[in-house]
């Protein structure tokens, strides 16, 4: 997880971190996301013994909220469930009886 200059939060995988990061930041693709947005910093990495593994966190990371990413590459693990309740005033736990 790598944050952006504009503040964006970039998820990917790769099975070379230090490259990886190098690559985004020197912009050798220049139809990628992260090509205007650089520098990019890695904010959290997470290694996996299996590649189907990765991408299943990845997949999951991805569908988070901005901030809920941000608590977990800060350490904040016990803001992760706080970060993670339904918050729409239709969801039931937020009705009124």
């Amino acid at each position: 997880m790598v944050k952006c200059s504009d503040d964006y939060i970039y998820m990917g995988l790769t099975n070379n971190l230090e490259r990886r990061i190098k690559e985004h930041n020197f912009g050798l693709n220049d139809n990628s996301y992260t090509s205007k947005r650089r520098p990019v910093n890695l904010i959290f990495h997470q290694e996996f013994m299996q590649f189907v593994q990765a991408e299943y966190f990845e997949k999951k990371l991805k569908k988070w909220s901005k901030k809920k990413k941000l608590a977990l590459a800060n350490g904040d693990f016990d803001l992760l469930p706080i970060l993670a309740e339904c918050r729409n005033k239709s969801h039931s736990k937020n009705k009124s009886d």
